[in-house]
């Protein structure tokens, strides 16, 4: 099997939505003086697996029930293009969750074994965006899954294996980088519309329509940017300002979702927003670190 079909199936595009809160909470343990390399670099390889593997298993189930067929106008899927079997695709998302579960162990040696079952909910979830009886994402729940575990657990939890101790911060941040990690769906979602539809995936755009999902699109920019603005308010100092410089460049990606309507707009508004969430977190980290 070719390499460049499994590069194509873990979406590397997706990936800042596991760079990013791992990033945001190994800066602020920094900021708090308990910074720790071996529990940070952990918890970035555990969440990278989790993505690969959530967009294995997205790939996988999105085939098997008829989300992903040739009227889609968003980027290739490797199972319904037949560059993977779906057996193929099965077995790679069960060995990237294995191994994301016992890159997590290793975490128990600094915040316990109680961990083991966030790891495990992590590996479920995953699972269940788009699989099992009830899929998340065809249910509009992929929207609070993506904001809670790419959000409020990925920096919640990175803090707190190096910390010891939970953060009201760290849970600020983390709804920041969740909101703009959510927009990568959103965005995903906005362009599917249609065949979403038709396959029966009732997204919260299929649900309230694209005007709504716009809307929320530019609500998790404004919140993204006023959390890191509101901790500099109130003692964090003036460099959590920093992350303000990309506003004109979120205003521009909240036009260009509006007018975009061919499967180049939409993978131009995807990679941009990647690319908002990585720089945003970038600055946000820098602001807290200085």
């Amino acid at each position: 099997m070719k390499i460049g079909a499994w590069i194509l199936a873990a979406r590397p595009k997706t990936l800042p939505a596991a760079i990013a809160p791992v990033l945001v909470g190994a800066a602020l343990a920094a900021h708090d003086g308990v910074f720790e390399t071996a529990p940070a670099v952990i918890c970035l390889f555990f969440a990278l697996l989790i993505q690969i593997g959530t967009n294995f298993a997205n790939d996988y189930f999105d085939f098997v029930q008829g989300a992903d067929t040739e009227e889609r106008i968003g980027p290739t899927r490797a199972v319904a293009a037949g560059l993977i079997s779906p057996a193929a695709m099965r077995t790679a998302t069960i060995l990237v969750l294995v191994l994301a579960f016992c890159v997590g162990l290793a975490l128990v040696f600094w915040g316990g074994w109680w961990l083991v079952a966030i790891g495990l909910l992590s590996i479920v979830c995953a699972v269940a965006y788009t699989g099992g009886p009830y899929p998340l994402g065809y249910n509009g729940l992929g929207d609070v899954f993506v904001f809670i575990f790419f959000g409020l657990v990925a920096v919640g939890f990175t803090y707190y294996v190096q910390a010891g101790s939970f953060s009201t911060v760290a849970w600020l941040l983390g709804a920041g980088v969740g909101a703009l990690s959510t927009n990568l769906l959103v965005v995903n979602n906005y362009r599917d519309v249609d065949t979403d539809r038709v396959a029966g995936k009732r997204t919260l755009v299929v649900r309230f329509g694209r005007p709504v999902a716009w809307t929320q699109y530019c609500a998790s920019v404004l919140l993204a940017f006023g959390i890191p603005a509101s901790l500099a308010l109130t003692g964090f100092g003036v460099t959590l300002f920093m992350p303000l410089i990309m506003t004109p460049f979120a205003i521009f990606l909240c036009v260009l979702l509006k007018r975009s309507r061919t499967r180049a707009d939409f993978q131009l508004v995807l990679a941009q927003t990647a690319k908002l969430l990585l720089f945003y977190s970038g600055l946000v980290s820098i602001g807290l670190v200085l």
